[in-house]
């Protein structure tokens, strides 16, 4: 549009500059602001850039620009002040919520959900109660403000980190009262999720009876349900309901399937969830992840040869630029590089996606030092990808002249 000389709104410029960081980063996105004139530089478009600080986690930025916007008249509606807070419950810097909502009470901002909602988040993370609570009664005597199902679930929350059941349960109880009858998936499982954390399985039980039918997102919902379940050591259950959905699904989701997997692999389980695994996976391609549980739970209980097949599997069948994450790959890598097994550590390092790590060459090539094998391999690619020699590498090399 600007190649061709057309006229750009202020609009089209916040647009443009919340892509340019999306594909660029910030510092693009700055110039790119800094280069807007004037007359197109609106309330929307501050508020972007605003928006983008505070993605970026960058407060100094962030509270210049929202200084900028009050010195132009833009700072009198509660989008930016949202921001600040959503910065500050990020960074911990709780006091400073505070100042942005007596800001906003000195000049007739009213608070809306958002703005309720990120201040009593904030006093969870804190794990203040009396804030938490000084806030919930003044929206609640508040006539003109709209208490929702999901204010009272993120309270019961709150009740919950602090060991406060019984609070929890009334907080649970006004939230179920006010969930719509129909399209309420979210709802509905945040409400199996809460009768967990407090333990109370007729509850959940009569929960997922009551919601199931109406709300019948199966995947979802019993993959929320099955975690549930394991959580209060219903294993028999969580069972059950995994075969409920295995008998009525249309297209199977192996994400499903992973929530059993770990109920399965915490209660030491492992050889029940590898056989279910194996029994899944006959005629349809699993995810990686699945695989990745049982190497998860094979790590834990230190049956290594075990945990190092499982993750070559998950490696095998990952799609995209899916790589484990360092729970099975560095003890899988370890236990290799202690076995001096060079060709299982090339095995995964050379199926595994880029970028790699350069802590992941070093150990192939500590291996390789320690067996007496070529090392020429490795520099290469190190060098190839980037990773030139350096006082680590050096150091390793030396290691095997001495030897």
């Amino acid at each position: 549009m600007t190649d061709r000389s057309l006229a750009l709104s202020s609009s089209d410029v916040a647009l443009r500059l919340d892509l340019i960081h999306r594909i660029h980063g910030i510092e693009h996105a700055e110039n790119y602001f800094n280069n807007v004139s004037n007359d197109l530089k609106s309330s929307s478009v501050y508020g972007t850039l605003l928006s983008l600080y505070t993605q970026e986690a960058s407060v100094e930025r962030a509270e210049a620009i929202m200084q900028k916007m009050r010195e132009m008249g833009f700072a009198t509606s509660s989008f930016p002040y949202n921001m600040l807070i959503n910065l500050y419950i990020k960074t911990g810097d709780y006091d400073k919520i505070d100042r942005m909502m007596q800001e906003m009470g000195e000049k007739g901002i009213p608070l809306d959900k958002y703005t309720v909602r990120n201040r009593i988040a904030a006093y969870v993370a804190a794990s203040d109660l009396s804030g938490m609570e000084r806030v919930l009664n003044r929206v609640e005597e508040d006539h003109n403000f709209v208490v929702d199902w999901d204010l009272y679930s993120l309270v019961a929350s709150g009740y919950v980190k602090l060991g406060l059941m019984e609070k929890a349960l009334v907080m649970i109880e006004k939230m179920e009262r006010l969930i719509p009858p129909r399209k309420n998936k979210l709802a509905f499982e945040f409400l199996l999720t809460h009768y967990a954390s407090t333990g109370m399985k007729n509850e959940l039980y009569r929960v997922w009876n009551k919601y199931k039918l109406s709300n019948y997102e199966m995947n979802a919902s019993h993959a929320c349900m099955i975690t549930c379940l394991a959580k209060l050591d219903d294993i028999e259950g969580a069972e059950k309901i995994f075969e409920e959905w295995e008998s009525k699904c249309t297209m199977y989701d192996f994400r499903v399937l992973n929530r059993l997997l770990v109920a399965y692999c915490r209660k030491g389980l492992i050889e029940k969830a590898e056989s279910a695994l194996n029994k899944a996976v006959e005629g349809r391609k699993p995810y990686a992840s699945s695989w990745n549980v049982l190497a998860i739970g094979y790590v834990e209980q230190n049956q290594m040869l075990k945990a190092v097949e499982m993750l070559k599997r998950a490696i095998s069948v990952g799609r995209g630029r899916w790589l484990p994450t360092s729970v099975t790959l560095d003890p899988c890598l370890d236990f290799l590089e202690g076995k001096g097994d060079v060709g299982g550590i090339e095995d995964i390092i050379k199926s595994l996606k880029k970028p790699l790590t350069r802590d992941i060459y070093h150990r192939w090539l500590r291996t390789c030092v320690a067996a007496g094998d070529s090392v020429s391999e490795v520099l290469d690619q190190m060098e190839l990808d980037g990773f030139p020699v350096d006082e680590e590498t050096d150091k390793i090399l030396k290691t095997g002249q001495s030897l």
